[in-house]
């Protein structure tokens, strides 16, 4: 799997939230290079599980809208005369 690449500027908004989280929650505070830093760690740890399981969500989906495609088409079948 390729790295989960984000641009510059949402990765920087998701910093500037996760440095703010860290005060408001732990009294934490980190620099803008640090908080960085951190929301790649985490993207690069954390994000393949997230990422993974959007996967199994989305196939989830489509497998139900296969199911009921090939249920409407059973349901058309004609009876066959023997």
């Amino acid at each position: 799997m390729s790295r989960i690449e984000l641009d510059n500027p949402t990765r920087e908004m998701l910093s500037r939230l996760l440095r703010r989280h860290l005060k408001a929650e732990l009294d934490v505070e980190i620099e803008p290079f640090d908080g960085l830093d951190l929301l790649d760690f985490l993207a690069e740890t954390l994000g393949p599980y997230y990422y993974n399981q959007g996967l199994h969500d989305a196939q989830a989906i489509v497998q139900k809208r296969v199911d009921e495609i090939i249920e409407a088409v059973h349901q058309i079948e004609k009876p066959l005369k023997t």
